[in-house]
């Protein structure tokens, strides 16, 4: 009972001083980016109107801008296959948009799994479960090796098969069916064996985004830590915990405010749950001046 009380209290200074949506706006947001993006590959399949068509692995807007996932992409060229042209083009698209907002931004604002681990976390933190295995954040790192390495030896995207991703998104666009397997599973591994650990120690995807941020100019940036009264709802809210305490607590180490740390969502949580407004969305400069957003 005392972690569901404890709960209830995250935010809400933040709600009493900022207002519900100020409290909530990231949330939101991500929330309406994830609906959005599921619904405009739907449009086409159940309303006839194709403004975009495939998938998340591979898509064409208005039958002329390809986006190509660099994670299917490596697959298929670790396989042997060749690569396309209009492939490629969509490869540095892709690429360059997530190595100037950071790849894990993927992971927050489009893939429709990061709504299912996070009702899991949401859950566990209000029934006051134990954490659970704490499994190794290199785990996922291993994952990506293995994923790679199979279609070198056997020529077949053998993690395309059981990728909750791919899954679920077919499953919409065809019909659920066995695509409830994937959702309930990795629910219930956040919720039961690992707090958080389908994206944060397990998922391969998030990993090799996760590669693609050491460059990224948009960072989450505690620009005001000064006023930090240190109540820890950032902390209770952030999937990835340990990425926080740098750019907040770091000024005495001559560490600066941005957010760094390569596991970093940029899903903006913090920046909701926080009634001093610690910290803000900002694009970064070389010359350490920032737009703040």
């Amino acid at each position: 009972m005392g972690s569901s009380v404890e709960v209830r209290k995250v935010g809400e200074e933040a709600k009493l001083k900022k207002g519900w949506f100020l409290a909530y706006k990231w949330l939101i947001l991500r929330r309406f980016s994830q609906v959005f993006i599921i619904g405009i590959f739907l449009l086409g399949p159940l309303a006839g109107i194709w403004f975009i068509t495939g998938n998340l692995n591979a898509s064409l807007i208005l039958n002329t801008v390809p986006l190509t996932d660099p994670f299917l992409t490596l697959q298929v060229w670790m396989s042997g296959r060749d690569l396309e042209s209009q492939a490629v083009i969509g490869l540095v698209i892709v690429l360059g948009f997530y190595l100037f907002v950071g790849g894990r931004v993927f992971c927050s604002w489009v893939c429709p799994i990061n709504i299912v681990t996070d009702m899991a976390s949401w859950l566990r933190r209000v029934l006051g479960l134990p954490k659970g295995i704490d499994l190794s954040r290199t785990t996922r790192y291993w994952m990506l090796a293995v994923v790679f390495v199979l279609p070198a030896i056997g020529g077949q995207l053998y993690w395309e098969m059981i990728n909750p991703v791919s899954i679920v998104q077919r499953g919409l666009i065809f019909g659920i069916g066995i695509s409830w397997v994937a959702v309930v599973m990795v629910f219930l591994f956040d919720l039961l064996v690992s707090s958080d650990g389908w994206c944060g120690r397990i998922c391969p995807m998030g990993a090799l985004y996760s590669l693609l941020t050491p460059v990224a100019r948009l960072r989450v940036t505690a620009s005001w830590r000064d006023k930090c009264n240190d109540c820890l709802d950032c902390y209770k809210v952030c999937p990835e915990p340990h990425v926080i305490k740098p750019a907040l607590k770091g000024e005495s180490l001559g560490l600066g405010p941005k957010i760094l740390d390569i596991n970093c969502t940029n899903c903006g949580r913090c920046i909701d749950v926080c009634a001093p407004n610690v910290f803000e969305f900002a694009i970064n400069f070389s010359d350490n001046s920032r737009i703040s957003l």
